[in-house]
């Protein structure tokens, strides 16, 4: 990968990091155990609750592999795939700046044909 490459992609994980920091910390932690009598409304409130939990679990995770793709510029293994240990192809990392695996290595894990 050559420098230009690598420091247009550190910038990308830069603000994608910023971009989820800020989700993250706007996502409403509200977890009041006020009672709510209907039990409709009271299954619409859970129902949201699960909504945001999940999305913000999304979003560390996210976050996280963000962190990790900032690391491997770092360690200088960015754009090696983990699992095969070919090289990611450029569109790839330009659609998925922290992308892992090549497309074809992603498939066989989504398919159980390997593990992460």
């Amino acid at each position: 990968m050559d420098a230009d490459f690598l420091s247009q992609q550190r910038e990308k994980l830069l603000q994608k990091r910023r971009e989820l920091q800020l989700a993250l910390n706007l996502t409403p932690h509200d977890e009041s155990s006020e009672e709510v009598k209907d039990p409709l409304d009271a299954a619409v409130t859970y129902a949201n609750r699960e909504l945001v939990a999940r999305q913000a679990d999304q979003y560390r995770q996210l976050l996280q592999d963000v962190e990790d793709a900032l690391e491997r510029i770092a360690d200088g293994t960015y754009g090696i795939c983990q699992g095969s240990g070919e090289e990611i192809p450029r569109k790839r990392l330009e659609a998925i700046p922290w992308a892992r695996y090549t497309a074809a290595y992603q498939e066989k894990i989504e398919r159980g044909l390997v593990s992460e």
